[in-house]
């Protein structure tokens, strides 16, 4: 038991890392073309093949996490991963259909899906959560 507890607390450090590093390096590739290195050609581009190097590495520190988990923590897991992926596609799709025929008074931008799949998957987790406990 106490291995198990010690196997996921490495996981989710492993984690953790991916994604402050994935978030630091999206931050860089944003920011870096502006304000670091005046439009450089080279530097923009390897800074996007970092941030997706890092982006999948990342996946896959979560894969290596969820795999890890029991049978009930999957099933938590995995509908509210289904639930935020279908209601991810209807809401985006209606958004920027919203955005092309001009129905909302400001730009669709992307992370307006992103904010709303991280809400989304926060409260399906939750309402999962006590469902199954």
């Amino acid at each position: 038991m106490k291995t198990m507890k010690l196997e996921r607390k490495k996981r989710l450090k492993k984690l953790a890392a991916w994604t402050w590093t994935w978030v630091a390096t999206m931050a860089i590739a944003t920011f870096g073309k502006k304000y670091i290195w005046d439009d450089h050609v080279f530097l923009s581009t390897f800074s996007l093949v970092v941030n997706f190097t890092t982006g999948i590495l990342m996946i896959l520190a979560n894969r290596d996490l969820f795999n890890h988990f029991d049978e009930l923590e999957r099933k938590i897991h995995l509908e509210s991963i289904a639930l935020t992926l279908g209601l991810s596609v209807v809401v985006g799709l209606t958004f920027s259909l919203l955005n092309q025929q001009n129905l909302i008074p400001f730009e669709a931008d992307i992370a307006f899906i992103v904010m709303f799949m991280g809400v989304t998957y926060l409260v399906s987790f939750l309402i999962n959560s006590r469902r199954y406990k």
